[in-house]
């Protein structure tokens, strides 16, 4: 278990393979371990950084509200801590937040930007739905919360799956670091109050933005604004995935990561 100590929190860190340094930050209500289906093959051609963003994980919790500009300082300050200059970078979802805040104070340390299932800024539905993640858990239990938020997350064709959804709704429930509920508001409002969309035009690294075809939380229109805006963007659609095809499609997703990476 590794560590270290940014603006009064424990921030968990793990490390794994060779070459090229990738760094992957995940998303709301996810720590490192999300990425892990696509590790395999990740860490067969690259140094691949995982981290627990604040309060998920292995990661202690700030005491109030912590917005997605400070965890991308917090990623910096960890990457000049374990002395690297520059890496490829991914984000899923809110860690897509991160990173592109990450690239824009940091430009020089992002050598390729890779946004999956991404917005600049989300419409009213979205942020309604986002507010409402923050807000249940201290009004449900955590299984009706996973009834509630997986519906968003998967397709139908994964639904359709014999005891897929009970199997994961079993794993959430018995984790051994499950985020407290002041931690899920936190992150929810700090995603509501993220936009950069008067920004997108100050990226300039090689940009890769990946959706799914079935995403109906993060759907193709905000993947699109993220290309029109991006200077050096490129749009991929996953044709059978939705939110959560890191789970769902994981070969197809790392496979458009690796022929992305290789011609960095």
């Amino acid at each position: 278990m590794t560590k270290i100590q940014i603006n009064g929190i424990d921030l968990f860190y793990d490390i794994k393979g060779a070459g090229e340094p990738l760094l992957l930050i995940a998303g709301f209500m996810c720590d490192h371990a999300y990425w892990s289906l696509i590790m395999p093959s990740l860490v067969s051609h690259y140094q691949v950084i995982r981290l627990d963003n604040p309060g998920m994980g292995r990661s202690s919790a700030p005491n109030g509200p912590y917005s997605l500009k400070q965890m991308a300082s917090d990623v910096a300050t960890l990457l000049e801590y374990i002395g690297i200059d520059k890496v490829h970078l991914a984000g899923h979802s809110m860690g897509s937040q991160i990173a592109q805040e990450l690239v824009l104070s940091h430009p020089e340390k992002v050598k390729s930007l890779m946004l999956l299932s991404s917005w600049a800024k989300g419409d009213v539905r979205f942020h309604s739905i986002i507010e409402t993640w923050g807000n249940l858990p201290s009004s449900i239990d955590l299984r009706l919360y996973e009834k509630v938020i997986l519906p968003w997350i998967f397709t139908d064709e994964f639904y359709a799956i014999p005891q897929m959804i009970e199997q994961l709704i079993e794993f959430a429930i018995n984790y051994p670091f499950l985020p407290t509920n002041s931690t899920l508001y936190h992150h929810s409002q700090a995603i509501i109050s993220a936009d950069t969309s008067d920004r997108l035009k100050d990226i300039h690294c090689p940009t890769l933005v990946l959706v799914g075809q079935q995403d109906i939380l993060t759907p193709i229109k905000f993947a699109q604004q993220l290309v029109q805006d991006i200077p050096n963007a490129e749009l991929v659609i996953i044709e059978k995935g939705g939110h959560g095809f890191l789970v769902e499609s994981p070969d197809a997703v790392v496979s458009v990561m690796l022929n992305f990476l290789a011609k960095r």
